[in-house]
């Protein structure tokens, strides 16, 4: 779409102005609290065993997300996120990593899941372990993505146990994966984009989704639950979902040539809930909500709004305690979600 994007959202230029000085003041007020929240978090960082979820800087005061300090055989800590909605389904087992826990140094420091951007692998094999003991599983129950921002969802089962952890991966350019099989550990990887987790308990399965941007164009979310649909059976009304923790919209600025994507996508000129997803900052750039254009689009796949829960903790928020690639300008770690069936 080559139309102006001004046009096609009907934003005078008095309310760009309006909206403008909002932004304004929201950045600069944001900056002050992650100042404020990161020098506090560049002391916990090195005492683990004593952070909290209060650590974290948080968007709202939604109690959505819980973190617990899992305790291990040799006495490590790792504190992982969890999901209170997700924590209410005895038939999974879920977390959200973060960058606490591990053996990683420098820019990986400490529980970095990635063995492509330079850190040692019997340090990442070793924080992959931690992870899958403190969910109560092991590293050989794990199955990874290939995460390329593609919509492709692979169905996987205990044959798969150990993909890209154990044993090396056969496939390429997959962005979600779904399983009905119990003790396989789904594992998709984070830094800034957003993880969305889909269990069907009524089939008994489960989804985990990467979404960047261009995944949550293309509608990664409702791609997931067709594949659930297809291979299970899966009834979108029935699927209790979370909206992971992933870049916030106050620290995602976008061009306009990515923004027009969402306006054609998303956007209505009737749509009352427009400026959520798109906030216009001058000169081209824009404030582009993620979790909003996720939400909405679990809702219009079918998912009920009350079984949706949406994260309120921001990776770039929280660059002490999360990976985050804006934060860190590219040098970092992965962050992890997980997800099993028992």
């Amino acid at each position: 779409m080559k139309t102006d994007i001004d046009k096609n959202i009907k934003i005078d230029e008095n309310i760009k102005k309006e909206k403008n000085i909002k932004i304004d003041e929201n950045i600069k007020k944001e900056k002050n609290i992650k100042m404020d929240k990161n020098m506090q978090a560049e002391n916990i960082h090195k005492n683990v065993d004593e952070i909290t979820i209060n650590d974290f800087v948080t968007k709202n005061d939604k109690d959505v997300l819980e973190l617990k300090k899992h305790v291990l055989s040799s006495g490590s800590v790792v504190p992982l996120l969890h999901f209170r909605k997700l924590n209410e389904l005895s038939m999974i087992e879920h977390c959200f990593t973060t960058r606490l826990g591990g053996l990683s140094t420098g820019m990986f420091d400490s529980l970095n899941l990635s063995f492509t951007r330079g850190d040692d692998e019997e340090k990442v094999l070793e924080n992959y372990k931690r992870v899958a003991e403190a969910i109560g599983a092991e590293a050989g129950q794990i199955v990874t993505t290939d995460q390329t921002h593609t919509t492709n969802v692979l169905r996987v089962g205990k044959k798969q146990c150990g993909i890209g952890v154990t044993r090396k991966r056969p496939y390429t350019d997959v962005d979600g994966l779904i399983t009905n099989e119990p003790n396989v550990v789904l594992a998709t990887f984070y830094a800034d984009c957003v993880p969305l987790y889909f269990v069907d308990p009524v089939h008994r399965a489960i989804g985990l989704s990467h979404s960047g941007w261009r995944g949550t164009v293309n509608r990664m979310g409702k791609e997931t639950l067709i594949a659930m649909n297809r291979e299970f059976g899966t009834e979108a009304h029935d699927v209790i979902a979370a909206i992971g923790p992933s870049i916030c919209q106050d620290c995602y600025e976008i061009s306009q040539d990515v923004a027009e994507h969402f306006v054609d996508e998303f956007a209505t000129t009737d749509d009352p809930h427009a400026s959520d997803i798109l906030l216009y900052k001058g000169a081209g750039k824009y404030q582009l909500n993620l979790w909003e254009c996720n939400r909405r689009v679990m809702v219009e796949a079918g998912v009920q709004e009350d079984n949706i829960a949406m994260t309120n903790i921001c990776t770039c928020c929280n660059p002490s305690l999360l990976f985050s690639h804006r934060a860190s300008h590219g040098k970092r770690g992965n962050l992890g979600a997980f997800m099993f069936l028992k």
